[in-house]
């Protein structure tokens, strides 16, 4: 009513005679079919119970005028009038979820491929044709992606379900797109599931069915300049997109990487590529992709250019490039040279970048110089270790060292080692990228006094090697290395019926070989490959005013394969001898012994072989081992933590054949503890036919695998 007479007041009536009027009055009889025919007039005119003639009014009404003072107006609230009480509404029982299993009603379609990807999600794909031909990899991305599935069984609610659905009803559009279906269309619905027979047991479930409708292709590829390259053709292979191809957006994305890896390893150093642009044409079904490509230019390498030449000069950074002048420009070299550079541990910043030297000319390349911009680091390093080992006893560990002390890569360590069974003294000299990328010469001069339970030796000695060696920074299928060694020996020697002699005397030179041939994908935790390794070192030895002339040679080999995901099975084995000098020839330090953490785990370091009547061990000219064991991930701690059964078995003979007279077997269990450097291990093993002398358990601790 307050409505119809502000609508009345805007017309022109007044407000007092709707105040007049009986409060019995009906709606019908306050407004005259007049009043509908044409509101215009009759509000103009009035009525005859509401006009007031203008002598009673004391006053001509003019529109212009406004009204001095507002009439007096009141409604009088109803007190007889009594509200019902609001009453919440009680659901009614047949109304409910819709039902998404097998024997429910649908809300989709009928014939419909379902896949129940947990108790709370299920796709359905009503599309028969044209068939959802990626539907599989479409179904694994999607459930590695759905917020849905975080849920899980049991932890869900309907606000909770509802929510997510949303997320991965966008999800599944944008999967749709990625996979080339732009007209697709997916229909979600929320329902709940019964438990059980318990009417009150029901759990909220969401269906998403999806429709992707046709799959569009590739049109009009555009690769801008790409076809001004000289090798235009084979750079046109790496970019594995052509016309009609199915379109999906992420082999975009990877087909663009593979063809900037092509540019940057054929020599295209300058190389540049656009980010790529995709037009879809709804009516061709089609998507045209342009990508603008500029070569820039073929080059090959030139020289290397530092910008410290007294501290690492550019003909010494040459040595450890692995190019030459002349070669065809590889971005990875270049990024190899920076890594290399980085590894000689003797700057703190390095940036290598290629500078245009010689421009290319037609089909000639041009030629690049890789220039070298580093900062230098702290040269100078103390180092300490303290440590105990049931074996080894206390033993204390320093070492002062300056790692260009001789440009380039000369470096001067002086270190010393105090122990219960150990102290030594030595300075060593090495030259690292010597002739060549990891090629190291070290020249070592030292004094020793060692008490092992095999023997104790007063050494001093000269050792000096030249190798190539495998880092982790590049592995080498092949690796050697050189050397000789001169030593005078004050040692230890019980063998003949066990009766204690005096201390013994040798001066020993000798020259040694060794080299190894590595087909394993990793130096510290190899899953699958081979090693193999040869060492020989025709050794002279005087003690006692004898001379004697001897071989010791040694052979290992290891093998390492993966079974299934998490599991590797590992082998190794050993063969070792000394050929050409009786036992009492031979130092007590230079013979062969086996047992510890890296040959017969269970047993003491030297403890298996041939021993004295005083039970210690006297060495032998001939060793056999062999281990195997199962590294299985657990998929602990992000697939870190592994576990590692083994066996182990060898012996010591005092002949130069193997007689298995004294071979000993031991076996147990081992944790790995994958780190960013490498497994860190602990192996507990049991000898399984010790001596009586022998420790009934064995703890190692180290960082790597065994072998």
């Amino acid at each position: 009513m307050g409505t119809c007479l502000a609508a009345i007041a805007l017309a022109g009536a007044t407000p007092l005679a709707a105040q007049d009027s009986p409060a019995t009055s009906s709606l019908d009889e306050l407004i005259p079919d007049s009043a509908v025919e044409s509101p215009d007039d009759w509000a103009q005119q009035g009525t005859d119970e509401q006009v007031i003639s203008q002598a009673e009014a004391g006053s001509q009404l003019d529109a212009e005028t406004p009204i001095s003072e507002a009439p007096d107006m009141s409604i009088a609230w109803p007190e007889d009038v009594d509200l019902d009480p609001l009453v919440p509404l009680e659901p009614e029982e047949d109304i409910e979820f819709v039902q998404l299993l097998d024997d429910a009603p649908r809300l989709a379609f009928d014939e419909t491929d379902v896949e129940e990807l947990s108790g709370s999600l299920v796709l359905g794909f009503p599309q028969k044709e044209p068939p959802f031909s990626e539907r599989e990899d479409f179904v694994d991305r999607f459930e590695a992606l759905s917020t849905i599935e975080e849920l899980g069984d049991g932890d869900e609610n309907v606000a909770q379900l509802a929510a997510r659905a949303r997320k991965d009803e966008e999800l599944l559009e944008t999967l749709l797109r990625v996979y080339g279906y732009y007209e697709g269309e997916v229909i979600r619905t929320i329902g709940t599931r019964r438990a059980g027979e318990d009417s009150a047991d029901r759990r909220p479930r969401v269906r998403f069915d999806v429709i992707p409708g046709a799959r569009y292709t590739y049109g009009a590829i555009d690769l801008g300049d790409l076809d001004t390259a000289v090798d235009a053709g084979t750079l046109r292979q790496s970019f594995d997109i052509k016309v009609g191809d199915y379109l999906q957006s992420d082999t975009i994305v990877t087909q663009r990487f593979n063809l900037d890896r092509a540019l940057g390893e054929t020599g295209y150093a300058f190389a540049e590529i656009d980010e790529p642009e995709l037009l879809i044409d709804h009516e061709r079904v089609q998507g045209d992709l342009t990508m603008h490509v500029r070569p820039k230019g073929k080059y090959v390498f030139g020289d290397v250019v530092s910008n410290d030449e007294e501290f690492l000069s550019g003909r010494h950074l040459a040595t450890i490039a692995r190019f030459d002048p002349g070669d065809v420009y590889k971005r990875s070299i270049e990024l190899d040279l920076r890594r290399a550079i980085t590894a000689t541990s003797l700057v703190s910043t390095v940036d290598v970048q290629a500078r245009e030297v010689v421009p290319p000319r037609g089909d000639e390349p041009g030629v690049v110089a890789m220039d070298v911009t580093m900062e230098r680091a702290k040269l100078r390093t103390i180092s300490g270790a303290v440590g105990y080992g049931s074996e080894e006893g206390i033993r204390l560990q320093a070492s002062w060292e300056h790692r260009n002390l001789f440009p380039p890569e000369g470096s001067l360590r002086l270190r010393g080692i105090i122990g219960t069974r150990e102290q030594l003294a030595g300075v060593t000299f090495r030259r690292n990228n010597l002739g060549g990328r990891d090629k190291v010469l070290t020249a070592d001069v030292y004094a020793s006094s060692i008490d092992t339970i095999a023997y104790d030796a007063d050494t001093v000695a000269l050792t000096g090697t030249y190798e190539r060696t495998s880092t982790l920074l590049f592995q080498k299928p092949l690796a050697w290395g050189i050397g000789m060694e001169i030593l005078a020996t004050d040692e230890r020697n019980r063998v003949i019926g066990g009766i204690p002699r005096p201390r013994q005397t040798y001066f020993i030179a000798s020259l040694f070989g060794r080299a190894t041939i590595d087909t394993s994908d990793s130096l510290l935790d190899p899953t699958r490959g081979f090693r193999l390794t040869g060492f020989l070192g025709p050794e002279t030895s005087r003690t006692g005013g004898q001379q004697y002339y001897y071989l010791r040679n040694q052979a290992d080999a290891s093998f390492y394969q993966s079974v299934g995901q998490r599991t590797v099975i590992a082998a190794r084995a050993r063969f070792a001898s000394i050929q050409g000098a009786e036992l009492a020839g031979i130092a007590p330090s230079r013979r062969l012994y086996a047992g510890g953490g890296g040959s017969v785990r269970g047993y003491g370091f030297q403890a298996i072989g041939p021993k004295n009547d005083l039970l210690e061990p006297t060495g032998g000219r001939s060793l056999v081992e062999a281990s195997l064991e199962a590294r299985v991930g657990t998929g602990l701690f992000d697939g870190a933590l592994s576990v590692v059964p083994f066996i182990d078995a060898g012996s010591v003979s005092i002949d130069t054949v193997p007689d298995f007279r004294f071979i000993k077997f031991g076996a147990g269990v081992g944790v790995r503890y994958t780190t960013g450097f490498g497994p860190i291990r602990l192996d507990v093993g049991i000898p399984l036919n010790p001596e009586p002398e022998d420790s009934p358990v064995g703890v190692y601790i180290s960082l790597g695998q065994a072998f």
